[in-house]
């Protein structure tokens, strides 16, 4: 009882001198996480919910939902580990990217190079297509008249890379979804996992996960998730949640939540 009456003030005194560092969960011991939302020409209404279902279910993280990603500043990001994206401008094209000015590409993107992990799920992929420094930090990105998909079906996900942090111990599973074929993949890219179906000519070994650095942070895209009975499948939750768990802190995501995480 000490203890908690210890750390309780330990959090209220450092909540009542200023912003803590980026990042930074001295009260909760949980990975804080901003979810980007309000825009896709995919169901967000019913995506957005489900992400933060299922990265809150694991005990680890704290997950802030915003529609408006376009009024992100310096300061308004400093509280989060993680940016996850489910947004994007694919259905509005260079509309889309105008509405976002200069302070909030430029938050965005400090935010990443300064230590902040970066996560992007499926669509969120489709977006700013003269950004440079957007795809460098996505990794993977649809690119009109290259990226195509067939209808959903079932296919094999295998893992590329089984020593990753995020991928290690992982087994090739089942998916029911869409699978995409030749996105833009940035140099030095690594491919986590890839996908093979025999119904689509072209998807052998396609892949479907990333990792890579941006600057001193983290980017994990995963281009699985069309709609929100895709994000039902147990594999594809795993590789969201160790994803987004080592984009933000950099290491492995333990396999059971710790009593203060409880």
């Amino acid at each position: 009882m000490r203890h908690k009456a210890y750390s309780a003030l330990v959090c209220l005194v450092l909540l009542a001198t200023g912003p803590i560092a980026m990042g930074e969960s001295p009260c909760s011991g949980l990975v804080r996480v901003l979810l980007l939302s309000g825009q896709n020409n995919h169901n967000w209404q019913m995506t957005t919910p489900k992400l933060k279902a299922i990265l809150e279910d694991t005990k680890r993280f704290s997950v802030e939902v915003t529609e408006h990603p376009e009024q992100l500043t310096s300061e308004s990001l400093n509280k989060f580990q993680a940016i996850v994206s489910n947004w994007n401008a694919h259905s509005t094209h260079s509309t889309g990217e105008s509405n976002w000015p200069p302070i909030a590409k430029e938050a965005y993107m400090e935010f990443v190079r300064r230590g902040g992990g970066h996560v992007v799920v499926h669509a969120g992929s489709a977006s700013f297509p003269q950004w440079e420094e957007y795809h460098e930090m996505t990794l993977a990105t649809w690119k009109v008249g290259q990226t195509r998909h067939d209808k959903q079906h079932t296919f094999t996900v295998d893992f590329a890379d089984d020593t990753h942090l995020i991928t290690q111990g992982l087994q090739s599973f089942e998916y029911y979804g869409e699978l995409w074929l030749q996105p833009s993949i940035q140099e030095g890219t690594t491919v986590l996992a890839t996908a093979s179906s025999p119904l689509t000519p072209g998807g052998h070994n396609a892949p479907v996960a990333f990792a890579s650095n941006f600057g001193k942070g983290r980017s994990f895209t995963l281009l699985l998730g069309h709609d929100a009975n895709e994000m039902d499948n147990q594999g594809f939750q795993s590789l969201l949640t160790r994803g987004v768990y080592w984009a933000a802190i950099g290491e492995a995501m333990p396999s059971q939540a710790t009593p203060e995480q409880q």
